[in-house]
């Protein structure tokens, strides 16, 4: 397995032998679960598919907790047949106090075999000093000028000066006579897929499931992170 599904619980500090002091991310990495495998003759591609985090049923659809009835064995009773074969009518009715997997994610693993449905692992997967990548999507922080988005500069503030924080002259002569596409704007800013490559693993907490990681990640706290093996 190349992957799990982590949980930013926030950022400390962490001090090294010599005494240096350095900046780390605490992910709460797993436990994961695996529930379904992709195969090639029927997916056209070889992946495994995990889980993390779990939920209700009654706050998902019947369609997507039925996905995990091989794995709760609570939802076999209420698939919608009765013991004679027959389909039950009606509403479909949710088991109560019945916890589904909240996030599901894909991953590469050289042997699928060694993966086998129902199989849980954690951060033990990952060794210290060991470069990763993380994804996850960055705050958002809804439509902001060019001073927030970009780090623009302001204007003048003299007496008679209407360009304090907006973003100035955009145009150009009659060549080429328009904007050209991806001028720094006023715009959504955040909210986004961002991938980090290279971080390093500074220190791995087994027993909790905890990964400190040096630098910043993408994301609030609580966020969920996607981290890859380098």
């Amino acid at each position: 397995m190349n992957g799990i599904l982590a949980k930013k619980l926030g950022m400390t500090r962490i001090f090294t032998e010599d005494g240096d002091s350095v900046p780390v991310t605490v992910l709460e990495a797993g436990p994961c679960t695996v529930v379904l495998h992709r195969t090639k003759e029927r997916d056209g591609y070889t992946a495994v598919q995990v889980a993390f985090g779990e939920q209700k049923v009654q706050r998902t659809t019947k369609s997507y907790a039925m996905q995990f009835k091989h794995l709760v064995s609570e939802l076999e009773k209420v698939s919608g047949k009765k013991e004679g074969g027959e389909r039950t009518s009606g509403r479909w009715q949710s088991p109560k106090g019945v916890m589904v997997p909240r996030y599901l994610c894909e991953f590469d693993a050289e042997d699928v075999s060694a993966w086998p449905i129902g199989k849980m692992y954690d951060a033990s997967i990952f060794k210290v000093a060991e470069l990763i990548k993380v994804s996850g999507v960055s705050k958002g922080h809804g439509f902001s000028g060019t001073i927030k988005r970009w780090g623009f500069h302001r204007g003048p503030e003299s007496h008679g000066t209407h360009n304090i924080r907006e973003p100035g002259s955009i145009g150009a002569n009659s060549y080429p006579g328009r904007v050209f596409p991806g001028k720094k704007m006023a715009g959504q800013f955040g909210n986004k897929n961002v991938t980090i490559k290279n971080i390093q693993i500074e220190k791995i907490d087994v027993e909790r499931n905890l990964i400190f990681v040096r630098g910043a990640v993408p994301g609030p706290k609580n966020g969920i992170i996607v981290v890859r093996k380098g």
